[in-house]
């Protein structure tokens, strides 16, 4: 019996040697090993990666964005939606609070565009619930672009020939295209192309060394520190409402000048009195001043501030440096296609 099972044995064994060669399993390429940290940021956060992207049409996107650009936009014609929201400074104008189309400053701090479609709502107060219904604020609001009336606004669009022609090409089974809600649609198509990927989307992807140390350092810091109870998800943040000092009172580690009572003067509830959406983080490091009102010029100072009102911790230089240097990473590259015209 053991002569028989070692004649098989050669057999194979010939058999074997004469096919063609194949990589076995130990001389294959070892499958690269997920450290702990990535499997923690995959647990939180999403990368941008991971988001459909949207069924616009080439036309839709590009009278969104021509109308995006638009002074006519506004009574007077001296701001764009790009004026508040400047595509070239990361979707923002790096002002505590923003000039309207009369030079009156609003009341609150204008967040990013960029990856404002990733948000579950829109305004500090969210009040909007998407990006289409966020354009139609501002253009109404007379501290902003100071149209009268959305009929105001129709009327004086249907004026331009380009506009007839591109709206009826976006909209082709409406009789009359140029409609306030059109235009909101239009603005919010563009808008939902803005979410540009940064290091951070590489990492979460797989390539562990888009990351420094440092940088790694302050993604465990950033989990460590419990700041991913507001900040997480593919915007990290922009999903729920948070009250603004749950250990103190905000504006005396601000600064502001003036205390607002957030989503309360909304809904006139006492008890959400200092509560805001959380804001998302994409792009932190290029959208100061921080805050509902513009009122923290420093990245590092506002990780201090959010880290002592929202978890009672005092950070160390180390850990304010490394979270910063974290924070960083989620800078897009942003394509010039996006900036302008």
């Amino acid at each position: 019996m053991r002569k028989i099972y070692l004649l098989v044995s050669l057999g194979v064994f010939i058999s074997c040697n004469n096919t063609p060669k194949k990589q076995s399993v130990t001389d294959a390429e070892p499958a690269q090993t997920k450290s702990e940290l990535l499997k923690t940021a995959e647990t939180f956060f999403k990368s941008v990666s991971s988001v459909p992207k949207p069924e616009i049409s080439e036309e839709k996107i590009a009278l969104g964005k021509k109308l995006y650009f638009d002074t006519r936009l506004s009574k007077d014609g001296n701001i764009s939606c790009n004026s508040c929201h400047n595509l070239e400074t990361f979707g923002v104008d790096n002002l505590p609070t923003s000039p309207g189309d009369t030079k009156e400053l609003g009341a609150r701090n204008s967040p990013t565009v960029l990856h404002a479609s990733l948000h579950a709502m829109q305004f500090w107060d969210g009040r909007a619930k998407d990006v289409e219904e966020q354009a139609e604020g501002p253009i109404l609001n007379p501290v902003e672009h100071n149209i009268p009336s959305a009929e105001f606004l129709e009327k004086k669009l249907q004026q331009v020939a380009e506009y007839q022609n591109l709206f009826k090409v976006v909209y082709p089974d409406q009789e009359q295209p140029i409609t306030f809600k059109n235009i909101a649609n239009a603005i919010g198509a563009f808008e939902r192309t803005l979410n540009p990927a940064s290091r951070f989307d590489k990492f979460l992807d797989g390539d562990e060394q888009a990351l420094n140390q440092q940088e790694k350092d302050g993604l465990k810091a950033f989990v460590d520190n419990s700041c991913i109870t507001c900040h997480s998800g593919v915007a990290l943040g922009g999903q729920m409402f948070q009250k603004f000092g749950l250990f103190g009172n905000y504006w005396e580690h601000t600064k502001s000048k003036k205390i607002d009572a957030g989503l309360s003067d909304l809904t006139k509830n006492e008890a959400e009195k200092y509560f805001f959406k959380v804001p998302g983080l994409r792009n932190i490091e290029k959208t100061a001043p921080y805050f509902h009102d513009g009122s923290v010029e420093k990245l590092e100072d506002a990780v201090r501030i959010m880290a002592k009102l929202q978890s009672n911790k005092d950070l160390t230089e180390k850990q304010v440096d490394d979270i910063v240097a974290f924070l960083k990473t989620l800078t897009s590259d942003i394509e010039d296609s996006q900036k302008r015209l």
